[in-house]
């Protein structure tokens, strides 16, 4: 984990010990009665932010009351590369701690009867305003603490010019632009909560992939709506979710240059499928060991922005299904899998990772590999 994560981590610590007033008979009737979930998390900085001395602007966290009870909370949230936004590790550390305790706060208000139209009604109308307003909250007192400095215009002004300088002066939040996505679990619903660009995936226990948020056609190359615009409540998406039987085996998340790092959408959501084939065959502990090397991989040979992975893991799903097997996967069972470019690889196979104990899907990027990181560490917002 990187300093930036384990600072938000332990923010949300120190919220969960604060506010722990849950009835330990009620959570061990939720825990015998649901299946257990665990989680994979890692975030990494970009190639080209090893290389320029940027620190990682990714920023993820999760929130849980026990080893295997539920809720569950994870949320992540990806500060944007322009120049403009050169506090943007700040801006996504507060997402995630503000996008964690925004949800832990609504199930402990509605836990003692989880009713659904109450808790999508208050979710969908309340959530986004509130997230909008905490967030510029925390950066008007990160600010208050420490105002924008001359260094930090002067750095700007030489990279982006005059013109940027006086726009970041004008609307100092820009400094802190990120995007966020989050997700709570509970036993009976899922909440889904983003703004701005990356990907909420779910994977069936069949291993069919789906999408659980509409699509928002303004996100367009490197173009994001963000947390610092002055319609960011007006922006999220949402998406309320009751829980089939049985719930989806895996719940990813991730923000885009993890994604981006793909040849195209089908190939990043083949990945889908490809992880749960991967925890059946290779289980948890090993996958969960490789994430972060796969996720290198991916910077270091795809998108070459900062990639952050989070993975909701329901682990009876990890058993495979009576009725048939899935239609291929790797041709030795005993050794670990090896995704083929005709069925778990989402491309055609070029390299492997030498960190990781599974192999990862290889990413093929989709133009020369210096111009994607040029395009990565100049991402815009919107408007």
């Amino acid at each position: 984990m990187t300093e930036a994560t384990e600072e938000a981590t332990a923010t949300a610590d120190v919220v969960v010990a604060a506010n722990a007033n849950v009835n330990a008979d009620a959570k061990t009737v939720i825990a015998a009665n649901t299946p257990e979930w665990r989680i994979i998390g890692e975030t990494v900085p970009g190639a080209s932010h090893l290389r320029a001395g940027v620190p990682n602007q990714d920023a993820i966290l999760h929130l849980r009351e026990s080893s295997v009870a539920l809720p569950l909370i994870l949320s992540i949230s990806d500060g944007h590369g322009s120049n403009k936004c050169f506090r943007s590790d700040r801006g996504s550390r507060f997402a995630v701690t503000i996008g964690a305790e925004l949800m832990r706060e609504l199930l402990n208000e509605k836990r003692s009867d989880y009713d659904a139209s109450k808790i999508e009604n208050k979710a969908k109308e309340g959530l986004p305003v509130e997230f909008a307003r905490r967030w510029n909250e925390a950066v008007a007192a990160d600010l208050k603490r420490e105002p924008l400095t001359k260094a930090e215009f002067d750095q700007l002004e030489a990279k982006d010019g005059g013109r940027a300088r006086q726009i970041v002066e004008a609307h100092q939040s820009l400094a802190y632009g990120a995007t966020t996505l989050t997700v709570a679990l509970t036993q009976s619903f899922v909440l889904y909560l983003q703004l701005g660009d990356g990907e909420i995936i779910t994977v069936s226990q069949t291993g069919e992939v789906s999408k659980p948020l509409p699509e928002d056609e303004r996100l367009l190359a490197n173009e994001t709506t963000s947390l610092c615009s002055d319609s960011a409540a007006k922006d999220f998406r949402f998406a309320y979710q009751p829980l089939s039987n049985p719930p989806p085996a895996l719940i990813l998340m991730t923000t885009d240059g993890y994604a981006n790092s793909f040849t195209n959408d089908a190939g990043f959501l083949q990945v889908g499928s490809d992880i749960l084939e991967m925890l059946r065959t290779n289980g948890f502990d090993t996958v969960n060991r490789s994430v972060k090397g796969w996720i290198e991989e991916a910077t270091r040979v795809g998108s070459g922005d900062d990639c952050t992975l989070g993975i909701l893991v329901r682990m009876d799903s990890l058993k495979r299904p009576a009725p048939s097997p899935p239609a291929e996967t790797s041709a030795e069972s005993s050794a670990p899998l090896q995704p083929s470019p005709s069925s778990a690889s989402p491309h055609d196979t070029q390299t492997a990772s030498a960190k990781s104990e599974v192999q990862a899907p290889t990413i093929v990027p989709t133009t020369n590999v210096n111009e994607a990181i040029t395009d990565s560490s100049t991402k815009k917002t919107q408007p």
